[in-house]
C-alpha cells in the first residue's frame, strides 16, 4: 500500500452553530444558508471567494447540493453533497482537505442542516433504507429504536455490559450539555431519573434516545496560508480513517469500521490513543459509545464496560468526552448530529469552546457512525486533530 499523503498546508477552522429547535417550519435550505452565512460573517472571506462547498442534509430533497448552490446564489468550482449521516463531517472534512491539497478549492465551506417539521422525522426513517423497508416494516418493526435495541442487547448480553454503565455516559455528557447555550436539554440528569425513565424499545428506554430537532452545523477548510493572513485560529489535520460496510460477515454488529483502520490512523499521525486530550464521538445511542471507546483503541473489545467504570467522563474528568453534551443531550438536528463533535472538536482547539473547553487541550479524536439501515451503521470514520500554531 502507498504511503499516505500528510494533510500538511490545510487548515480547518471557524466551527459554527446555527441555534438548534425542536421544530421548525423552516425548509433545510434556511438553515444551511444560516450555517453558510454565519462562516462568511466570522472569517471574514467574502462569498465569492468560497469556491468550494460541501452539503449534507437528509431534508434538502428534492434539492442536493446543486440545487443548494443555485438557491444560495453561489458557482463554486468543488462540490460534494455527502449523505452519510453521522459520518458526514469526518468525510467532508477529509474530501475537503485534499481537495485543497490538491488545488481544486482554496476555501471549502462544510455544511450541515435539517429541518424538523412535526412529521418529518417519521417521513425520513420510512425513506431511509431499502433493506429496513423488505426486511422489517412489512412485520411493524422500524426506525433505529429497534435496530439499536437489537444492537444495545446483544452487547449486553455478550460482555456484561448494565444500564447503570450506559446511564453513567449520559448523565456525564447531561452535565456537559449544561454548560452549551445550544444544548436543547436544559434539566440535570441524574443516575436514578435515566434508570426509572419510560421503556421505549427494550433495554432501550427514553434518554438512550437521541431527540430529533432542527438546526445545523458549519466549518471551513482552506490553506493554512489563507488562514494564517486572515488571522484565523485554525486547527491541523494529522489523520483521518473512513470505512464503509465493514465486517459485513459479522451476523450482529458488535464492532465498526474505526478497529479495520484504528492502527493506520494513528501511524499516520505518529501518535497513540494515550496522547488524545478529549474524545467526542457520534452518539445516537450509548453503545454505539461503548464500540468506538473499543474500536478506537481505548480499550480492548469487551473492555468498554469496565472503562465506563473507571473514568470519569465529564469535562473535568478523567475522560473528557462529548464535551459539548453530544446529541444525547444537545438535540439531533439531522445529518448536522454528525458534524456536532467536528464542530466541537474545532472549538476544543482554537479555544473558543468556553464553559465547555478542556484545560490544555492539544490534541482531540472526533469519530463518526452513519447510515443504519435494519440491523448495522453502514458508514464509520475518524480524525485526530492538533491545535494549530500562531
Amino acid at each position: 500500500m502507498r504511503s499516505r499523503q500528510s494533510y500538511d498546508g490545510v487548515a480547518a477552522a471557524v466551527p459554527f452553530t446555527v441555534p438548534y429547535a425542536r421544530y421548525s417550519t423552516h425548509a433545510a435550505h434556511w438553515w444551511l444558508g444560516r450555517a453558510l452565512a454565519a462562516l462568511i460573517r466570522e472569517s471574514g472571506i467574502a462569498k465569492a471567494d468560497i469556491d468550494g462547498v460541501c452539503v449534507s442534509s437528509f431534508t434538502l430533497g428534492p434539492d442536493t447540493a446543486v440545487g443548494l448552490m443555485q438557491h444560495l446564489g453561489m458557482s463554486p468550482r468543488w462540490l460534494d453533497h455527502i449523505p452519510m449521516g453521522g459520518a458526514s463531517g469526518v468525510v467532508a472534512l477529509r474530501r475537503a482537505a485534499r481537495a485543497v491539497q490538491a488545488g481544486d478549492a482554496e476555501v471549502i465551506a462544510c455544511i450541515a442542516g435539517d429541518t424538523n417539521h412535526v412529521d418529518s422525522f417519521r417521513h425520513t426513517v420510512s425513506q431511509f433504507s431499502r433493506f429496513a423497508q423488505d426486511a422489517v416494516y412489512p412485520y411493524g418493526a422500524g426506525g433505529p429504536n429497534a435496530s439499536f435495541a437489537l444492537l444495545t442487547d446483544h452487547y449486553m448480553r455478550q460482555y456484561g455490559a448494565t444500564r447503570e454503565d450506559f446511564g453513567k455516559l449520559c448523565v456525564a455528557q447531561r452535565d456537559n450539555a449544561l454548560r452549551n447555550p445550544h444544548a436543547l436539554m436544559k434539566k440535570p440528569l441524574t443516575l436514578a431519573q435515566y434508570l426509572d425513565a419510560r421503556p421505549i424499545t427494550d433495554p432501550i428506554h427514553l434518554f438512550d434516545c437521541v431527540m430529533p430537532c432542527a438546526g445545523a452545523e458549519g466549518f471551513l477548510v482552506m490553506t493554512e496560508e489563507r488562514a494564517r493572513a486572515l488571522k484565523l485560529p485554525r486547527v491541523r489535520i494529522r489523520s483521518t480513517i473512513e470505512r464503509h460496510n465493514a465486517y459485513p460477515d459479522d451476523p450482529i454488529q458488535f464492532r465498526g469500521g474505526w478497529a479495520m483502520d484504528r492502527d493506520a490512523l494513528y501511524e499516520h499521525a505518529g501518535l497513540s490513543p494515550a496522547d488524545v486530550d478529549f474524545v467526542e464521538t457520534y452518539d445516537d445511542y450509548p453503545v454505539i459509545n461503548m464500540l468506538q471507546f473499543e474500536d478506537l483503541g481505548f480499550c480492548a473489545k469487551g473492555e468498554a464496560p469496565a472503562f465506563v467504570r473507571e473514568h470519569d467522563f465529564t469535562i473535568d474528568g478523567s475522560f473528557p468526552f462529548n464535551t459539548s453534551g453530544g446529541q444525547l443531550s444537545v438535540g439531533q438536528a439531522g445529518a448536522a448530529g454528525g458534524y456536532l463533535g467536528l464542530v466541537q472538536a474545532l472549538r476544543q482547539l482554537t479555544n473558543v469552546a468556553g464553559a465547555m473547553q478542556v484545560a490544555d487541550a492539544r490534541i482531540g479524536l472526533v469519530s463518526g457512525f452513519g447510515m443504519i439501515n435494519y440491523d448495522r451503521g453502514l458508514c464509520s470514520g475518524a480524525a485526530l486533530l492538533e491545535r494549530g500554531t500562531a
